[in-house]
């Protein structure tokens, strides 16, 4: 029987040294968001439905095997992971070759994030707070994206699991004003660490 996860993958950064903070990665980014922000620097990734050729599991697994006490950990990130149905069992399998696993996640499905954090599968998770719930619909172009989003923060909140609470800033889409009053909100709700992530263009230049 096939035990391949069924998990899309759209690019592979074989090694990473910033998608987790100390740690040397291997970074799987999944195809497909359900969000739309306008500052995207992943567009590609945005359709579930990739037009490239699809990256399979086995060639994951026989790079990470090969990597054995080169490599500190695998981060899973996108595009928007927890849309994917086999994420768990991916990310069980990672776990399974000795790897820490990391997620970068907006927390768009709250019900998956709850059972990888109550499973015991994240290790560290760094969470991308678009901006205060009222001014959601207007970043992320996506009316009823702010509930998940704020059920999300709360549930890896409360876990107690290692994260990185962060916001990208592109001028078209934050004001000054809508900056102020996300510091105040992530205060409320107990955020004590958060970091400001300027936008880029494609060509690697910071937007603003």
């Amino acid at each position: 029987m096939n035990r391949e996860p069924m998990i899309g993958l759209g690019g592979w950064s074989r090694l990473s040294t910033c998608d987790w903070p100390g740690h040397l990665v291997t970074t799987l980014f999944c195809q497909g968001c359900p969000w739309r922000c306008g500052y995207c620097h992943n567009p590609e990734l945005l359709p579930l439905t990739g037009t490239g050729t699809p990256i399979r599991w086995e060639r994951v697994t026989d790079h990470l095997r090969r990597r054995r006490g080169l490599l500190d950990g695998v981060v899973f990130s996108g595009g928007e992971p927890l849309i994917q149905r086999g994420l768990a069992r991916a990310m069980g399998q990672v776990r399974s070759l000795g790897f820490a696993v990391g997620l970068h996640t907006a927390g768009a499905v709250p019900a998956r994030l709850a059972a990888l954090l109550d499973e015991g599968l994240v290790d560290w998770v760094g969470f991308d707070v678009k901006a205060a719930p009222g001014a959601y619909a207007r970043v992320t172009g996506v009316a009823t994206a702010s509930a998940p989003a704020v059920r999300s923060l709360r549930l890896l909140l409360d876990s107690g699991v290692e994260h990185q609470v962060r916001t990208t800033v592109d001028p078209d889409s934050l004001t000054d004003a809508d900056q102020d009053e996300l510091s105040r909100w992530l205060e409320s709700q107990g955020v004590r660490e958060h970091v400001w992530q300027r936008a880029r263009d494609p060509d690697g230049s910071e937007r603003g």
